[in-house]
């Protein structure tokens, strides 16, 4: 039900105990070991026990007494305080995922970059360039789009080369949407036939 390796020690033991009083192995009133015991059956320090004792304590569901061992107060807040556990891992799982899979994102745009990278080299080698190789052009001064989004100025519609990624700043945006924008510097790299080179550069300058 629970995954223990997002847990510390003493959450684990407090989550625990309090399963054992929702489930009555502990009842209402009823005197639970004291920390020297519970250590030992955990086989912790007697600080872990305290800690854990303690977020027990801060909502209600037990109360330690000096000397007579902890009491325990109510199943219903046990209960509440395994839900609201239950909750606080669920974050922590997501987050988890979440992270899992920006890694796997970040890898994937790796492989893009380097399949990209592969399919230039091999269109400078090759003369007899085909509708996948992507064509590299710059966006320059005479570009009478810039600052305009690409969805805007009906890119593909004008020229029939499709945009698949933009090298701005050192950095390559991978499939950009239509509401990238042409910025002065930035190298488009474009997939069509052996005329969207010219189609393109003659669309961006205006050349018409």
């Amino acid at each position: 039900m629970y995954d223990k390796s997002l847990m510390s020690k003493y959450e684990e033991i407090a989550l625990d105990i309090a399963n054992m009083i929702y489930k009555e192995d502990y009842k209402e009133g009823d005197r639970i070991h004291g920390r020297s015991t519970l250590a030992g059956m955990y086989n912790v320090s007697p600080e872990t026990v305290r800690r854990a004792i303690k977020l027990l304590e801060d909502v209600d569901v037990v109360k330690s007494y000096r000397g007579s061992g902890i009491k325990v107060l109510s199943k219903d807040k046990a209960f509440k305080y395994i839900n609201k556990f239950k909750n606080i891992e669920s974050v922590a799982s997501y987050k988890a995922t979440l992270q899992s899979l920006l890694e796997q994102k970040y890898q994937l745009g790796q492989e893009i970059l380097l399949t990209i990278d592969k399919i230039i080299d091999y269109s400078s080698r090759y003369s007899n360039t085909t509708a996948i190789t992507p064509y590299e052009i710059e966006v320059t001064e005479k570009c009478t789009f810039i600052g305009q989004s690409i969805g805007h100025v009906n890119f593909w519609q004008h020229t029939g080369g499709t945009i698949v990624g933009i090298r701005r700043n050192n950095e390559t945006i991978l499939s950009p949407g239509p509401y990238n924008t042409f910025e002065l510097e930035d190298v488009l790299l474009v997939i069509g036939d052996e005329k969207v080179y010219d189609a393109v550069k003659e669309f961006l300058e205006n050349e018409n």
